[in-house]
């Protein structure tokens, strides 16, 4: 058994290089790179998130367990395009890492009967008002009763704006696939609302 492994230098990156030259500098283990991926990366992602989630404490661990999952997997990352697509596999990370939050969160048992009320800082935006209306109206309680693939597929093209090629890369399914998932979704939504 050895107590000591030999250690190798990180390989030297650009600050200022494309995401699949960091990812790759990660992969290699320079823990700087990250931390510039972070930083280009990280708002984005907690912003999307947060359409998603609306509890912080959530959205920060699942972002947290997604740069942890991107320095763990760096090696893992096949580019597609010049670009490497990065984005759109940290995007499938950081997604996939909600949804483990929410799951544990949801096999939890919460016994506070009294919660606090919610404290307003100002006039929403015509953004957020919409999208409470979505939420707490009909059309949230027609959306929850969706199956999670079906939503997952409506959010993703409809509420989040994404192609249906961008939703296939995150969801990690054919975008036939998604195409089915969205029909099949708008078909139940109206059936519900009529």
């Amino acid at each position: 058994m050895k107590l000591f492994r030999r250690t190798r230098r990180p390989p030297d990156y650009d600050p200022d290089g494309t995401d699949a030259a960091l990812i790759a500098a990660v992969a290699g283990g320079a823990s700087g790179a990250l931390e510039v991926l972070h930083r280009r990366h990280a708002p984005w992602l907690r912003a999307r998130l947060r359409y998603r989630c609306s509890d912080s404490d959530l959205v920060d661990a699942a972002l947290q367990e997604t740069f942890l999952a991107v320095w763990r997997n760096a090696e893992s990352f096949t580019p597609r395009s010049a670009d490497g697509d990065a984005g759109a596999w940290i995007w499938t990370i950081a997604i996939r890492k909600l949804i483990s939050q929410l799951r544990r969160r949801a096999n939890q048992w919460i016994a506070d009967a009294d919660p606090a009320p919610y404290e307003t800082i100002g006039d929403a935006s015509a953004e957020d008002l919409v999208l409470t209306r979505v939420e707490h109206g009909p059309l949230g309680q027609a959306l929850d009763s969706l199956s999670p693939e079906l939503r997952t597929a409506i959010q993703a093209t409809v509420l989040d704006g994404l192609t249906v090629r961008e939703a296939a890369q995150l969801l990690g399914v054919p975008e036939g696939t998604v195409k089915t998932r969205v029909m099949r979704a708008k078909a139940r939504l109206r059936e519900q609302l009529v």
